[in-house]
């Protein structure tokens, strides 16, 4: 009978550097021993700079801490602490879920790992964000139906008032002439965001599309701004609707100019690969998104109090804003079975969009299939 192999047992080093989930390990005085790559890359720290220093100096957590590492060696148990804030000064605070556990050959050496709420919390409203759309969708589209048409009437009847009007009613009725152009605009915006058209899903070289809503920006909405492109030229293709993305590119653009209020400002548009984020679809399988594209300014960030929903219809930060640019975004994005995400501080503010590869042999913009 043939001798079964022995299981692979790998070595600690190796599971320590394959962690998903950031670690750290802490001394007796709660100074870092090590911390793990998952860990530098979400702390945006390095291991030497870590390396013996104090862990409350360096990341700032919303928890009591100090009272929970001793709880911990006291009772040599794990104790665990949901939604808390953790930052450091290189980042925002992220809701976060830890747990602080004693190792069992050194019980005054802890463990502690943190686990981001972030990701969980997005990836969740990009897949709500369908139904959410149609629920608003509905209603714009019986606004549009039962608006327009008495304001196209309000509006011929006040421009006929004023043919024999003297100069202080023409006031009044080119007043409300002006405001009902203006209601129709917001109706046009409201259809748009109602059009349930899906992507037509060819070859999109992403490059092209940027470059064209960068020329369009630059001669209209962001005139003032410098816009620079930081350029990964190596990406392959994605998959989706030229059309459809280069409006998702011309809203975040408009967003990233509007930020400055008119003052002379930077946006910098980062494309980049990076294949650790997958999409799991409704039948449990799972979908590969690494194309990301970042548009960042330096404008003065988003209201912290509307941040978590700034993707949902009719919420937004400016004072006449709609709430549909960046809610149409989303659903263009959801549709092309990509995600967005954003990331907001005073004086920096990043929009990430992920999208996947065009399959091999996928015709193109201009192509024709066989």
């Amino acid at each position: 009978m043939k001798k079964r192999a022995a299981p692979y047992l790998p070595a600690p080093g190796s599971i320590w550097a394959s962690l998903p989930t950031p670690a750290l390990l802490l001394d007796a005085q709660d100074r870092v021993i090590a911390i793990n790559p998952a860990a530098e890359a979400f702390l945006n720290l390095s291991t030497r700079s870590m390396q013996g220093q104090p862990v409350l100096d360096k990341l700032a957590i919303d928890a009591p801490l100090e009272e929970v590492f001793a709880r911990a060696r006291t009772n040599q148990s794990a104790l665990f602490l949901n939604d808390v804030d953790v930052g450091t000064g290189e980042r925002a605070p992220v809701v976060c879920n830890l747990q602080v556990a004693p190792l069992n050959d050194d019980p005054t050496t802890l463990l502690l790992t943190i686990a981001p709420r972030e990701l969980a919390d997005r990836l969740g409203r990009a897949q709500n964000v369908k139904s959410a759309a149609k629920s608003a969708i509905g209603m714009a589209e019986m606004l549009a139906h039962e608006i327009k048409n008495p304001l196209a009437g309000i509006s011929g009847a006040a421009q006929l008032i004023s043919m024999n009007a003297s100069a202080e009613d023409r006031e009044l009725t080119d007043l409300i002439v002006e405001e009902t152009r203006r209601i129709v605009k917001l109706l046009e915006q409201v259809e748009q965001f109602g059009n349930l058209r899906p992507p037509e899903q060819r070859a999109v070289n992403i490059h092209d599309v940027l470059d064209r809503a960068r020329r369009s920006s630059l001669v209209g909405f962001a005139a003032h701004m410098q816009i620079v492109e930081d350029y990964d030229p190596s990406l392959p293709s994605t998959l989706g609707d030229g059309d459809q993305l280069l409006q998702v590119f011309l809203n975040l653009l408009k967003n990233a100019a509007e930020a400055s209020k008119g003052k002379p400002g930077v946006i910098r548009i980062h494309t980049f690969y990076d294949l650790s984020l997958r999409l799991r679809r409704r039948d449990g399988t799972g979908r590969a998104v690494p194309l990301q594209v970042e548009i960042i300014d330096n404008g003065p960030g988003i209201p912290p109090d509307i941040a978590s929903e700034i993707f949902e219809p009719f919420v937004s930060g400016r004072e006449n804003g709609t709430g549909l640019g960046l809610a149409l975004v989303s659903k263009i994005i959801s549709d092309h079975g990509g995600w967005i995400s954003v990331d907001s501080v005073p004086g920096k503010t990043v929009f990430r969009i992920s999208l996947p590869i065009a399959p091999k042999g996928t015709a193109g913009d201009g192509d024709e299939t066989a």
